[in-house]
């Protein structure tokens, strides 16, 4: 279905822009190019826009499927939302969501955020906190020298820091495993800082300066938000605005002999062909690549070597009465060292009002990525229970759940390991060798809804510019 545009032939180059992927990235890349003037479709092989963002109602309860919510890290969300109709939707984060947990010693510990907390924390050892007054004086990395998230940590931080900060942190945004992510493609800010400053906690001051004067707020410190009706509200706002062909898998991709593109796709059985100027492939590293090898082998070749692990989701409800914990915060995430099932449970009804009925209290729980793939593919019942078990030990879950929903992601979060910049050095490349083609998804330029939201305007504008100018100048 097409949102009300019928999905007609069309006639070489009828189409300014044909983008493949109807998640963020490509509807607010389609989006942003509509804004443009510009002729725009989008094409997406699932049954309904919005990719991994999902919304579901079940018995009063909100839950998502995929991200529970985003951080307002630049002005361009805003200015998204709001072109998209649906700012008066927008649902800011609790205060209490503010307080973030980490387990240690088998019990939820409350992140410190502020020196003093930081003084009396039990997450960090004294010998742990005397060190951290050390980090000015390490030296940087050699600039052209890549290294793992994990040696950065021990180098610049020590190991606790590594094992109850960062390891938790890394497996809440990629399911991922610091020892194979690579600091300047995953954390290409925390790499800037230092080798502009030499010190984290130095730049992290000096920043906070610059940050202010482009109107960005950092990662750790942005606030939350969700919708009234769930993240599917953006989403879904922008595929009414843009025309969306929905069931339609895209089988090939070409270049034409007057440098237009034809991308012939399936929709019910029926082989179509849409011919426009430019392509925007806005979809999984792997799909992206078997549809431009014909134009870019070597590019390709890169982008397979993106990997993905799995990633379960258990949407689960309670009586508020049957949960000892106060569920006062934003969740908790459990490091590896603990040796829980979980990487981490949000308490979604404690973020954003509206996600539980009276009485009952919903939480999110992830379990898998690169720590325990195999748990992520066990059958629902095992995982079910390896949840229950640990909101038994961690939360004092004294009674079954009312339900539970498992949602499974086999191919979750693209890693940026060690690498990944020289890959993308190369996908970068082929855009230039193929003018018109461009690639837009979370693989490249940041995992989180807001870095897909950037990225997207970054591309619509570069990409309007090029097919408003001249063709001598391009």
């Amino acid at each position: 279905m097409t949102n009300g545009i019928a999905p007609m032939d069309t006639s070489p180059a009828a189409l300014d822009v044909l983008v493949v992927g109807a998640g963020i990235s490509g509807l607010a890349t389609a989006f942003g190019l509509a804004r443009r003037g510009l002729r725009v479709e989008v094409l997406d092989a699932a049954a309904k826009p919005g990719g991994v963002i999902g919304t579901v109602r079940r018995d009063g309860c909100l839950y998502e499927r995929g991200p529970n919510s985003a951080l307002d890290t630049t002005p361009l969300i805003g200015e998204l939302i709001e072109a998209a109709g649906i700012a008066s939707e927008r649902l800011p984060a609790s205060e209490i969501s503010n307080t973030r947990f980490v387990v240690k010693g088998g019990r939820p510990v409350p992140l410190p955020m502020s020196p003093g907390a930081f003084l009396a924390t039990p997450l960090f050892s004294p010998l742990a906190k005397a060190r951290l007054a050390l980090e000015p004086l390490v030296r940087r990395q050699p600039a052209g020298e890549e290294e793992a998230i994990a040696h950065f940590v021990r180098r610049r931080l020590g190991r606790e820091f590594l094992d109850y900060a960062i390891e938790p942190f890394v497996a809440g945004i990629y399911a991922g495993d610091p020892d194979r992510l690579s600091v300047p493609a995953a954390f290409p800010k925390l790499h800037a800082l230092e080798q502009r400053y030499g010190s984290l906690i130095v730049g992290a001051i000096l920043g906070a300066r610059e940050r202010k004067k482009r109107a960005e707020t950092a990662k750790n410190t942005a606030r939350s938000f969700s919708f009234r009706g769930g993240m599917q509200a953006l989403t879904d706002a922008l595929a009414r605005a843009v025309p969306v062909v929905q069931g339609a898998r895209a089988m090939s991709l070409s270049r034409l002999p007057d440098g237009s593109f034809a991308v012939a796709f399936d929709r019910e059985g029926a082989p179509l062909t849409r011919h426009a100027r430019a392509v925007v492939l806005a979809v999984p590293a792997d799909e992206a690549a078997r549809l431009a090898y014909p134009l870019a082998p070597e590019a390709t070749r890169a982008m397979q070597e993106i990997q993905y692990p799995p990633v379960t989701i258990v949407a689960t409800a309670y009586r508020r009465d049957d949960v000892d914990h106060g569920l006062g915060g934003f969740g908790f995430l459990a490091p590896r060292v603990e040796g829980r099932a979980v990487l981490g449970t949000l308490f979604s009804s404690s973020m954003f009002e509206g996600r539980a009925p009276e009485g009952q209290v919903l939480l999110t729980n992830f379990v898998g990525g690169r720590r325990n793939p195999a748990l992520a593919e066990a059958g629902d019942d095992e995982i079910v229970e390896k949840v229950a078990a640990e909101h038994r030990a961690l939360l004092g879950a004294r009674a079954p759940a009312l339900w539970n929903v498992v949602t499974r992601w086999p191919r979750a979060i693209p890693q940026y390991e060690m690498g990944h910049l020289g890959r993308i050095a190369k996908v970068a490349e082929a855009e230039k060798a193929v003018p018109g083609l461009r690639f837009c998804a979370n693989w490249r330029g940041g995992v989180s809804v807001g870095d897909c939201i950037a990225n997207a305007h970054a591309t619509a504008e570069s990409l309007g510019a090029w097919l408003r100018a001249p063709v001598t100048a391009r």
